[in-house]
């Protein structure tokens, strides 16, 4: 009796054939998401980046309001007013820190992009 390579009754499982593509096609797969998930990674942390500093613009007004000759050292004076701070995306608080000439700059740790907030409320992506 001659054997056929297809498969006879009561056999279970793959031929090497179908192994192969099958591990083919989830090669493929990872090769396009690898780089996409880093990206969304960068996208992600410059996003919370833009956050933050947002929100710690916010709060530099709910402090100007109730102290408008007050100054701004750093982010400790923020988190009463509302300011969550985040140990991955330190603040630079410059122009003095008085509410005509304050500039709020913030960087994930990890990477994305700068976010500079300016008196007026403007935000630059550096």
């Amino acid at each position: 009796m001659i054997r056929t390579s297809h498969k006879e009754r009561g056999q279970n499982g793959f031929t090497l054939i179908e192994l192969m593509i099958g591990i083919g096609i989830i090669s493929l797969l990872t090769a396009i998401a690898i780089p996409q998930l880093a990206a969304y990674r960068t996208k992600g942390f410059s996003s919370s980046a833009n956050s933050a500093v947002r929100n710690a613009y916010s709060a530099s007004q709910a402090f100007y309001s109730d102290s408008p000759g007050g100054t701004i050292a750093n982010e400790a004076a923020l988190t009463v007013y509302g300011y969550k701070s985040d140990p991955n995306i330190p603040l630079i608080i410059g122009g003095g820190g008085t509410i005509g000439s304050i500039t709020i700059q913030g960087t994930h740790v990890i990477g994305g992009s700068t976010f500079t907030i300016d008196a007026s409320g403007t935000i630059a992506r550096n």
